[in-house]
């Protein structure tokens, strides 16, 4: 299991563009970090910490599809 490295974590921030919002720049992370491309994964390594478990259930994020959900939340199928 992957623990996330919150001193590179707080180097990333300084140049993310998402800075206000920690969970944000915490998705950002994992998937630029660590390589993350599976939902999954994302979720466990969250759900296995204490902080970003904070992050989750601010969110009310319970699960890997409340996560898929929020990943998706902007993304428009067009028909």
């Amino acid at each position: 299991m992957i623990e996330i490295n919150w001193d590179e974590f707080k180097f990333f921030k300084q140049y993310s563009e998402k800075k206000n919002d920690n969970f944000e720049v915490l998705l950002d992370f994992l998937k630029s970090y660590y390589s993350m491309t599976n939902i999954k994964e994302m979720y466990e390594t969250m759900a296995n910490d204490d902080i970003a478990q904070m992050m989750l259930n601010k969110r009310e994020i319970r699960s890997v599809e409340d996560l898929e959900k929020h990943l998706f939340r902007n993304f428009n199928v067009a028909k």
